[in-house]
């Protein structure tokens, strides 16, 4: 029986992925070998031995100790692409809301007084409609910086508005490249992206190199009157520079699902209460992701999906699987491999890969290691823990 521990209220649909008679899951759970979270800001003492593996559900990851948790041989996972279209479709709304002042345009018509004849209504709208003109986004330019599971989507969402959309991403993955429209024009840095840009929508992870990315340098890039979306993390813009830059006229409107206390009560700035993936649908498909990547790790083995460990996937062959995480140090291997054939077992399928100063291996045995062989592999330098994988 796997225990897993959760934080916060998890959708029933992720929670419906964990076989009653193998799992016991809940908030209450005592010496948990998993947590599954939302949003729960997760500290260092909230890790209890025994504890293998943490998966949130959701995109970021800044609310569980990732150091920590590496140094400890834990896995930690989310959720990339299970809130994509919520965020998307938000991101729709924020560029019409942008581009045509269509909340001025709602408060105007919930002040009319209702004791108003229908004709004098008419001429009162007839009148006053040209203070919420705006613009059709048809024709405009979009830049999106990080073109991933979110940046892709919003990059063909430009184009079925008809903008030209201009996509920059120095760490564009493959699999990213395939779900990229082909009309979308990659750019080779962020400025030259920026200059082109009536638009410029962020969708980035929060990482030491994005933090403050977008700063008085960039900014000063910007076209006059151009407008800067933020759906991706608070920190990667500047509040300050942003500010700076409305106020020169550089920026013509900022968008954010992030207040601030220097943003708020501008006209120039739309703000939402970091509601980007507050849909059912999305909360949903995080639930079932991080449910499953969870039980793929606790019941093979299998990693998907980490920020901290390497992507790992190996069919099992036996009935004896051990799974060993060790710090990425030359001979390691070696050494766990030596003690197991003095043990007298043989290794029947192997996988060993790293990512950054971590090692993963997952062995299948043609018989049961016994005591005395796993605390041997457990001893050695560089170890920092051992999983037996029932079957």
């Amino acid at each position: 029986m796997y225990r897993i521990k959760t934080y916060n209220n998890i959708s029933s649909k992720g929670l419906d992925c964990f076989e009653s008679n193998r799992f016991e899951v809940g908030h209450d759970v005592a010496n948990p070998q998993a947590i599954l979270l939302r949003s729960h800001k997760l500290e260092e003492q909230d890790l209890p031995n025994g504890l293998t593996a943490i998966a949130r559900a959701g995109a970021g990851v800044n609310n569980i100790p990732i150091a920590t948790c590496t140094s400890l041989g834990l896995p930690v996972f989310n959720t990339p692409g299970a809130n994509a279209n919520a965020v998307k479709e938000l991101v729709a709304a924020a560029l019409l809301l942008a581009s045509r002042d269509i909340v001025g345009g709602i408060v105007f018509a919930k002040s009319l007084d209702p004791t108003l004849s229908p004709a004098d209504l008419n001429r009162l709208l007839e009148r006053e409609k040209k203070r919420f003109a705006g613009a059709e986004l048809s024709g405009k330019s979009l830049g999106v910086i990080g073109l991933g599971s979110i940046g892709s989507l919003v990059a063909r969402l430009g184009l079925d508005l008809g903008m030209q959309v201009v996509g920059y991403d120095p760490a564009l993955s493959v699999e990213a490249a395939w779900r990229l429209p082909s009309d979308v024009k990659k750019m080779e840095n962020i400025q030259s992206l920026i200059g082109l840009s009536d638009f410029v929508s962020l969708h980035l992870p929060m990482l030491e190199s994005t933090r403050g990315l977008i700063n008085s340098n960039t900014l000063a890039h910007f076209r006059r009157g151009s407008c800067l979306l933020n759906f991706a993390r608070e920190e990667i813009v500047s509040t300050e520079a942003v500010v700076e830059a409305l106020e020169s006229g550089t920026l013509d409107r900022y968008v954010s699902d992030f207040p601030t206390p220097l943003l708020l009560k501008r006209d120039d700035v739309l703000l939402m209460p970091h509601i980007g993936a507050s849909t059912a649908e999305a909360e949903e498909n995080c639930a079932v992701m991080a449910a499953n990547q969870l039980k793929g790790f606790l019941e093979r083995g299998n990693i998907k999906n980490s920020v901290n460990f390497p992507e790992i996937e190996l069919e099992r062959t036996t009935n004896f699987r051990i799974t060993i995480t060790n710090r990425n140090e030359p001979g390691t291997l070696s050494n766990i491999l030596t003690l197991i054939g003095e043990g007298g077992i043989n290794v029947v399928d192997l996988l060993n890969k790293s990512r950054g100063d971590i090692a993963y291996n997952i062995i299948d045995l043609d018989a049961f290691p016994n005591t005395m062989l796993l605390e041997q592999i457990r001893s050695l330098s560089g170890v920092l823990n051992l999983r037996i994988i029932d079957r």
